[in-house]
């Protein structure tokens, strides 16, 4: 998948390891680094693994068609498809064998 970054900020963190060890600690770069590797080696989202420990998940409420991968609990690497528009189900929901492109948005503790 192609993988872009909400802004400037994030995307300079995930520029390298160095630079995601120096934002997250040492623990959180390798695993950080370890799902972006998963997320672009795979074709479309339906491909990302649900189950541990990459565990890719719709979220809900104010959090409404984005995704989240396992990071170090608590946190989660929060994406969002990138696609304008994007691709969607007969029943209106996100057709993750079409998202092909995403945004990460952020890593965070929502819980």
């Amino acid at each position: 998948m192609e993988i872009a970054f909400r802004n400037r900020k994030i995307a300079r963190a995930f520029t390298s390891r160095d630079a995601l060890a120096r934002e997250y600690g040492d623990r959180m770069a390798r695993t950080i680094t370890n799902r972006l590797a998963v997320l672009s080696r795979a074709r479309t989202l339906a491909m990302v693994p649900t189950i541990p420990p990459v565990r890719r998940h719709l979220l809900s409420g104010g959090r409404r068609g984005q995704y989240a991968v396992d990071l170090v609990h608590p946190h989660r690497l929060v994406f969002e498809p990138d696609h304008d528009p994007v691709p969607r189900t007969t029943d209106g929901g996100i057709d993750i064998d079409r998202v092909t492109a995403i945004t990460i948005m952020e890593v965070v503790d929502y819980h």
